[in-house]
């Protein structure tokens, strides 16, 4: 509160500490220290009694990491664990134990930090790539606030220790998510991490409590990425642990992607009514295709969407302060929805998006309208094309024009077909498949 610092250091100078015990409202500076001390000894003695029964960490002790020149015997030893870089690994120790980083410049962490490097660099070891998951574990440790809390940790539950090595070593998306967020570290420690993954309801249910809270639209992004981030970061976790069936996997990442899809949608529509107004109704929706349509959704999956609106009746514009025609409003709404989705925030992309399965493809516009829709479907459509409708799915949007779109789905599959052009269609695809993916491997081709 003094001149407005974010600190809670306590001054160097004792003048400025009197000051501040005077500030707090002390008579007497001298009882200030007295209490603060007191305090100090207190909560340090119960901190100290949480690891009493600690066991010492493993890996080698005798590791020298202190004085001017490298140890030789200590970078043999690096070395013969299997880092291929022993000098980078040594400096990278000793960066730490001299308060490199700001998670290591109290003197209680860096005595934690200088018994547990052995085990550190013992357990880092263990990985595909030790000089790898060092150098990510470093970049971990470098964006912490404090360490004490995590050190403590790792000499405790030396299992922590090894599953930190085992996200940073085996994958590199989840060590890329976990360095740019190491709060989410807390996450795995909370119970349930590695429980039953939740079913739709409970999700939808969790983002709702988490989008109350959102002050205004930007950090409503903010807190989309930050579920879907966290929820395919803890699904890379269980997937390392071979906790659940692939299946399993891709169904709740469906879910995930449907909850975030679900909410943005409405907020979006909303900011952008603020200056264009509507037509009266909710009148647009998204249809799933591929993985999402199919529920089998990956970490690395992208969206493949169409979405599709409900044009009112010629002439009538929407009734905001910059009225548009439905062809302009909606296609300038469903760039704000892409956009919403695909641009970096301070949390990161929420996903990658394709539109290439739309009417006409690249060549068709983003918007859609219902009745271009299903005239394209029964008139227009490559076989390949009805093929992708297998998978299409209405997600958000419902209500009587969802009910139209899936509708025109099922019209669209069901429709008679010539034998002799479906199978001319097949053969080509098939063609093209094997052009694009061709291959010896027998278990390759089957996937196709």
């Amino acid at each position: 509160m003094i001149d407005d610092q974010q600190t809670h250091t306590l001054p160097d100078d004792e003048t400025e500490v009197d000051a501040l015990a005077v500030f707090l409202g002390y008579d007497d500076p001298a009882e200030f220290r007295r209490q603060l001390q007191e305090t100090l000894r207190r909560v340090g003695g119960e901190y100290d009694r949480l690891f009493e029964g600690a066991p010492e960490p493993t890996g080698q002790t005798s590791l020298i990491f202190v004085g001017a020149d490298l140890d030789p015997d200590t970078l043999a030893a690096i070395g013969a664990m299997g880092f291929a870089n022993p000098e980078t690994a040594m400096d990278t120790i000793r960066g730490w134990l001299h308060g490199r980083y700001r998670a290591t410049r109290s003197e209680r962490t860096r005595g934690m930090l200088h018994r547990l490097a052995p085990a550190i660099l013992d357990t880092l070891a263990k990985t595909p790539n030790p000089d790898g998951t060092l150098a990510r574990f470093d970049e971990f440790l470098g964006r912490l606030p404090a360490g004490i809390q995590l050190f403590a940790l790792f000499s405790s539950n030396p299992h922590l220790l090894r599953l930190m090595a085992e996200i940073l070593g085996t994958s590199a998306r989840l060590a890329d998510h976990l360095a740019r967020n190491p709060a989410q570290f807390d996450s795995v420690l909370m119970p349930g991490f590695l429980d039953e993954l939740p079913v739709a309801s409970a999700l939808n249910s969790e983002l709702e409590l988490m989008m109350a809270a959102a002050p205004d639209y930007e950090e409503t992004l903010n807190v989309l990425r930050r579920f879907t981030n966290d929820n395919r970061f803890r699904v890379g976790v269980q997937m390392l642990h071979g906790m659940s069936r692939a299946e399993q996997y891709g169904r709740f990442l469906t879910d995930v992607a449907e909850s975030a899809l679900c909410a943005l949608g409405p907020r979006v529509q909303a900011e952008f009514a603020r200056r264009h107004g509507g037509f009266g109704s909710d009148a647009l929706t998204i249809v799933a295709m591929g993985k999402l349509g199919g529920g089998e959704l990956s970490i690395r999956s992208d969206l493949d969407l169409i979405m599709i609106y409900d044009a009112p009746a010629d002439g009538v514009q929407s009734d905001g302060d910059k009225p548009l025609p439905p062809a302009t409003y909606y296609a300038r709404l469903i760039q704000r929805v892409v956009s919403a989705i695909t641009a970096p925030t301070a949390e990161g992309s929420l996903y990658e998006v394709d539109m290439r399965l739309r009417p006409s493809g690249r060549a068709g516009p983003l918007a859609t309208s219902l009745d271009s829709f299903v005239r394209y479907q029964q008139e227009s459509a490559w076989t390949w094309e009805h093929m992708a409708l297998t998978r299409a799915r209405v997600i958000c949007g419902g209500g009587r024009l969802g009910d139209a779109v899936q509708a025109a789905i099922r019209d669209a599959l069901c429709q008679e077909r010539d034998p002799a052009t479906l199978l001319r269609d097949v053969a080509h695809m098939r063609a093209r498949i094997d052009k694009q993916h061709g291959t010896e491997d027998i278990w390759t081709c089957l996937l196709y």
